[in-house]
């Protein structure tokens, strides 16, 4: 990222950024601590795309979120670790499920497989997160998140198909 910075006399600093994608956004920080930002799609337009005033308070809040305050990402080297254990797929349910017309709570999905719904999708309606209540029917396609042998596990069981060991 090229950073570069100019006194604007009588008004304050100019801080402008060029990001990798070759966009370009200027910070004006004026004395009396308001600061205003423009966006550039294009780094040779004089006029920006968009324009953004922020107060003080706002710019510090904006400035916190920025630098991880409610959320830290994971690192590449962490999240490939994380990928190697975590996978997450839709996966439909046959009339055979024995999850079929029960409620997630009632078919203990987790306890028979390890995998934990995350959502639901039943005919053009998503639902992120469910109720335990929830009822699941044939057809639906679920979200199911969990390590490879759980997921395994849960899209044979979502087929109808009876696990080596199972009774």
């Amino acid at each position: 990222m090229k950073v570069k910075m100019a006194d604007l006399p009588g008004v304050g600093k100019k801080i402008s950024f060029w990001t990798a994608e070759k966009q370009k956004v200027v910070i004006i920080i004026h004395h009396s601590g308001k600061r205003d930002l423009y966006f550039f799609q294009d780094t040779d337009e004089d006029e920006a795309d968009y324009f953004l005033t922020l107060t003080s308070e706002e710019t510090r809040e904006m400035g916190a979120q920025l630098l991880g305050a409610a959320f830290q990402p994971v690192d590449d080297d962490k999240m490939l670790i994380c990928q190697k254990q975590l996978v997450m797929e839709w996966i439909k349910l046959t009339p055979e499920s024995p999850f079929v017309d029960k409620q997630i709570a009632e078919s203990q999905i987790r306890t028979h497989t390890g995998a934990s719904v995350i959502a639901v999708k039943h005919g053009d309606e998503m639902t992120v997160s469910p109720d335990i209540s929830m009822v699941l029917k044939a057809g639906d396609t679920v979200m199911a998140a969990g390590k490879r042998e759980q997921i395994r596990r849960f899209d044979a069981m979502a087929k109808g198909e009876s696990m080596k060991g199972d009774h």
